[in-house]
């Protein structure tokens, strides 16, 4: 019956982990860490996510840059095992070690074989790095460097500058204005001992979610997880941000010796569990979200030939996260492709999406769902969003059924309650003096 099923599957071109509901399991641990759980046994893999309220908007006044380098350095020496043990004993046993941070958290991630030697041996490294940071003084004047000068080639790329320089204008005094990667003058005052009581502070199970998924049972995951937790340390959750307060109308035109203009321009949006999330998401699609297929693209490509590109996301993060949207055009028809973006975007704001454009966006998000959830390590990380951001646990099984309900009044509704066309902030970078 497993095989017929299997191979039915096989025929029909979709993605086996995408058959039958995902069983979320859920539960906390003794030491306050919060798990997600999904139980698969049809590959021999095991993948693991920890993630912490520890993003860039956490950096302390003055030092910027504080958040994204001790995450950097969480496995570049640990227990006493420098950064190339570390990495071959990784190597040794088949797993991989890799992180990520923005501005709401950081987390550190592991995909190992579920055999019980590779798994135990993948698991201890795991817990070391969690747990027993070293943060040894020589590597982190190292890695200090190195993110100095990352930054500095940053300066040079205008697309960079232009996301920077828009998240300041938009956020102001709020830390989501804080750049991930830090500033180079605050990274330069940074002392090893800023590195260990920021872990310290926010590497706690307390502000720990532990996602787990593969090929492994419940007992092993409880168990997995306690591990993980025990040995973290013990600090009070941090509390939660501030909420954004709506930008000024603003418009910054920034120099820079760029053969194109790049413009960002948008509002503060919603958070990451608003209830408006699907109307905004579906009409985005229409509006900027659906490549080839959305009003931005058409009215500013297609028609006029003033950018290959133009776009809109919502970003929401566990506050309200950006809305943007962009493109790049060349320097002499900067003012015309922004003004012909911003009209479309008062036009759908004022009317919605027609009828025939939301079917098609619908139509065209629930049927490239399954692709979504096609794999373990995009499972792990819907697992790590519903957790962290205190989602559904059925919101993967829901997540359709949630897409098709959205209508044009949906859609016209939310869109009016979010963005407000006259109060937009503007970035362009690029295009004639700085003002």
């Amino acid at each position: 019956m497993m095989i017929r099923m299997v191979f039915a599957c096989l025929l029909l071109g979709l993605p086996l982990a995408a058959q039958a509901a995902l069983a979320i399991q859920h539960w906390q641990t003794p030491q306050g860490a919060r798990v997600y759980f999904v139980e698969s046994h049809e590959l021999p893999m095991l993948d693991v996510a920890v993630d912490f309220r520890a993003g860039s908007a956490r950096d302390p006044a003055g030092k910027s840059g504080l958040a994204r380098l001790t995450h950097g350095l969480l496995d570049q020496g640990a227990g006493g095992l420098s950064d190339t043990a570390i990495a071959h004993r990784l190597a040794d046993v088949g797993a991989v070690l890799s992180g990520r941070l923005d501005r709401d958290r950081a987390g550190v991630t592991l995909r190992t074989l579920s055999s019980a030697a590779e798994k135990d041996k993948a698991l201890d490294l795991l817990a070391l790095v969690l747990q027993r940071p070293d943060f040894p003084q020589a590597v982190v004047k190292r890695e200090t460097q190195r993110l100095i000068a990352s930054i500095r080639e940053d300066e040079a790329d205008p697309g960079a500058v232009a996301g920077k320089a828009f998240y300041r204008a938009l956020y102001g005094s709020h830390p989501y204005a804080n750049d991930e990667s830090g500033d180079p003058a605050a990274l330069a005052r940074l002392a090893r001992g800023d590195l260990q009581a920021f872990y310290r502070r926010h590497y706690s199970a307390s502000n720990a979610v532990i996602s787990l998924m593969g090929d492994i049972s419940r007992a092993e995951a409880e168990a997995i997880a306690t591990r993980l937790a025990s040995g973290l340390p013990r600090a009070a959750p941090v509390p939660a941000l501030p909420k954004p307060v709506p930008a000024a109308v603003s418009d910054a035109r920034i120099a820079h010796p760029s053969t194109q203009s790049h413009v960002r321009f948008g509002v503060v949006g919603v958070a990451r569990n608003d209830p408006d999330f699907f109307p905004l998401f579906v009409g985005n699609y229409v509006l900027g979200g659906g490549g080839f297929d959305s009003r931005l693209m058409r009215e500013v490509r297609d028609k006029r030939g003033y950018a290959y590109s133009a776009y809109s996301y919502f970003m929401p993060m566990r506050e309200a996260g950006p809305f943007q949207l962009g493109l790049q055009t060349k320097l002499e028809q900067t003012d015309d492709a922004l003004n012909v973006a911003r009209d479309t975007l008062r036009q759908f704001i004022a009317e919605g999406p027609t009828e025939a454009e939301l079917t098609q966006a619908k139509s065209n998000l629930s049927g490239g769902f399954p692709l979504r959830i096609d794999s373990n390590r995009k499972i792990l990380d819907y697992l790590a969003m519903i957790g962290f951001y205190n989602l559904p646990l059925d919101y993967l099984d829901t997540w359709v059924d949630q897409v098709n309900a959205v209508d044009v009044a949906a859609v016209k509704q939310a869109f009016a309650r979010t963005i407000n066309p006259d109060a937009l902030v503007t970035v362009v970078v690029g295009a004639g003096r700085a003002r």
